[in-house]
């Protein structure tokens, strides 16, 4: 298991780029990742499933792709729509 936050926080595209090609080759040799991200578009192109929290709670615990088309919370739907979730 490895346990990632924000692992590309602050890095320039490359070396995002360089640092996501690492965890899915981690991912493909059989590594469960867990990783925070605020990063939208990175957790689209890595993520298998979702776990969304706010205000201390998991309010979503969804495959990736059914959380982007269709959050089942409130909070979820308007944290794509990019509004702050407090």
């Amino acid at each position: 298991v490895m346990f990632l936050d924000e692992p590309t926080a602050s890095l320039d595209p490359g070396s995002t780029n360089a640092v996501e090609e690492i965890i899915r080759k981690a991912v493909e040799q059989g590594v469960k990742v867990v990783m925070a991200t605020h990063d939208l578009g990175q957790a689209r192109r890595l993520a298998g499933d979702i776990l969304f929290l706010a205000k201390g709670r998991v309010l979503e615990n969804a495959p990736a792709s059914r959380f982007f088309a269709e959050p089942s919370s409130q909070e979820g739907r308007r944290f794509l729509a990019g509004e702050l979730v407090l």
